[in-house]
This record gives C-alpha cells, structure tokens and sequence, in this order.
C-alpha cells in the first residue's frame, strides 16, 4: 500500500567521472559508450545501448581517466587511439578552461 499523495518520483543518481571520481548529473558528462557490436563511440545524446563510461568536459580528466586506463576498465575494452585522437579534439575545442581571475584589471 502507497500513501495517499505519494507521488513516484524517478531516482536522479549522480555519474562518476572516470577521470577525476568526482560525481555530477548525467547531463553534465559526456558518455562514452560500447555498443552491443563492440564499437566504442562517442554518445552524445546518453541513450545509445550498450556499456558506458563518463566524462568531465575537461582535457584533464580525459587524460587522467587514460593515464589510469579507468575508461578502458569501465567499458571493459580498449579505447581505439582514433577514438581518443577526436575527444582531444573535441574537448579542448570545448573551451571551458576557467577564466583568468586577473580579466579585466588594466
């Protein structure tokens, strides 16, 4: 028996990032995904089937989750270079290093 009232609420669980564990919504990561076929990708809208890792968008943790080798432990295969080639690219196109303090002062 449920209360009255008790609305269901669906559970928002925190990801972990492979690179530096810290925890965030999954909206705020970038999924990394091996695909039924073996294929690992990159899976920009965090739905695709099969087994995923997370990102900080951060270079960073990108090479601390390689230097690890968390994320080739976390979808239990071997990231292709070309894979990681791309989300180098993509990451420090990415622009969100923070800013210097000192901007702005003449």
């Amino acid at each position: 028996m449920t209360g009255a009232g008790a609305a269901q609420q669906k559970r928002r669980r925190p990801r972990t990032c492979a690179g530096c564990g810290g925890e965030f919504p999954k909206r705020d990561l970038l999924r990394i995904v091996r695909r039924p076929d073996g294929q690992i990708a990159v899976d920009p809208s965090g739905k695709a089937p099969g087994r995923g890792a997370y990102l900080c968008r951060r270079l960073e943790c990108l090479e601390q989750a390689l230097k690890r080798k968390q994320l080739s432990r976390s979808l239990k295969s071997k990231v292709p270079e070309d894979l990681v080639a791309s989300l180098t690219t993509l990451l420090q196109g990415s622009g969100d290093s923070d800013p210097p303090e000192d901007e702005g002062i003449e």
